[in-house]
């Protein structure tokens, strides 16, 4: 089993606590990235499940074994770093036969699993070169490689892909994926990239200020932030926030956004909203929310008009984005490639409110959050 549990780990360095109080349970054989801004504390946590950093306080489980005093390299984990970290010196089968070749490994052996993992990862015919010979994704690949052969249960991935241009990124994370599946093994990745998080990960941890703010599949954390942080940082372009006040009409609740009345879905817990009543909170609606026209297939009573002026319009190829000013703030809109705004316009939107999500503007937690 490489499960690994993490109960209320803490990391400090002297008076200043960079990781508080992480509880967190990752499966066997999941994969599972950590996310957020830089200095949030992601590879510091990363560091101390692969034994680099010690534990300040609480228990670093993997397996069944606490492994808060066991030396990483009895932990059965292989690290891949965002700089390779290969010797330049040797070759590419030296480079992925060297960790074995400390351990004394029979020669038969460290061939064979060298060459197993060349084939997977495609660098057969790149054996015989040095890293300087080799191509950005090319490294990457023997970082991988090198990591593979020891055959570990936790791979531990520290922003891997961030030295690559664009186009190669998103190569290497399909590569990337096929691996975890090919493995068999436990995944713990960490990057500042949201769109890798989101298109490799099982689930994604959030992170900030050393705190973990949310922890759940992909498409969950996009539809459901529980609070302003994750919903401001999960999504590009990012989600709009407006100021908001909730008032009650007849049976229905609004909410007041520039002086125009947002009928609220009812998804939203009655009972908390009367808690609300009065009270401003922040409103956010993701880009994706805004049309030009009523759509035909939505519910017309769910449907508000809203309007601004388009500060900037920036063509991305199938879509257009926008940057629209309000009477309260400026905001970002997702619309199809064919809109015939431009920079300067006054335009009128309509918005899908059912597609609102509010929040607790003190606290910042989602309305959709139970209270603790």
């Amino acid at each position: 089993m490489a499960s690994i549990t993490l109960d209320k780990l803490n990391k400090t360095y002297g008076a200043l606590t960079v990781v508080h109080d992480i509880d967190l349970t990752i499966a066997d054989k999941e994969f599972i990235i950590l996310v957020g801004p830089s200095g949030c504390g992601k590879s510091t946590t990363l560091r101390m499940i692969a034994g680099l950093e010690e534990v300040s306080s609480g228990d670093l489980v993997i397996g069944d074994t606490i492994v808060n005093d066991v030396p990483s390299k009895d932990r059965d984990i292989a690290m891949v770093f965002q700089n390779y970290a290969l010797y330049p010196h040797m070759t590419v089968y030296k480079n992925m036969a060297f960790g074995l070749e400390l351990r004394r490994a029979d020669r038969d052996e460290i061939d064979r699993k060298v060459r197993d993992a060349a084939e997977v990862l495609d660098i057969t015919h790149l054996l015989n070169r040095k890293p300087k010979a080799l191509s950005g994704g090319q490294r990457q690949r023997v970082a991988l490689g090198r990591a593979m052969v020891r055959s570990p249960e936790v791979f531990l991935l520290d922003e891997p892909l961030s030295n690559l241009d664009a186009k190669l990124r998103a190569v290497m994370r399909a590569e990337i994926t096929k691996l975890h599946r090919k493995l068999d093994a436990t995944f713990v990745y960490v990057t500042h990239d949201q769109i890798e998080a989101m298109t490799m990960a099982d689930r994604i941890v959030v992170m900030n200020d050393g705190r973990i703010q949310q922890v759940a599949p992909p498409q969950e954390l996009y539809d459901n932030p529980a609070n302003l942080f994750v919903a401001g940082f999960i999504g590009a372009p990012r989600m709009n926030f407006f100021d908001a006040e909730i008032r009650q009409s007849g049976d229905e609740y609004v909410a007041i956004v520039d002086g125009v009345s947002l009928r609220l879905p009812d998804r939203f817990p009655r009972e908390r909203l009367a808690g609300y009543v009065g009270k401003a909170v922040t409103l956010g609606l993701r880009p994706e929310a805004f049309f030009e026209a009523p759509l035909p297939d939505h519910d017309r009573d769910m449907m508000v008009e809203m309007g601004g002026t388009v500060e900037l319009s920036e063509p991305m190829g199938a879509e257009v984005h926008l940057t629209v000013s309000t009477p309260s703030t400026e905001i970002i809109v997702r619309l199809p490639p064919k809109a015939a705004i431009r920079t300067g316009d006054q335009v009128s939107l309509f918005v899908d409110v059912s597609m609102t999500h509010l929040f607790d503007t003190e606290t910042g937690r989602s309305l959709m959050v139970a209270e603790a």
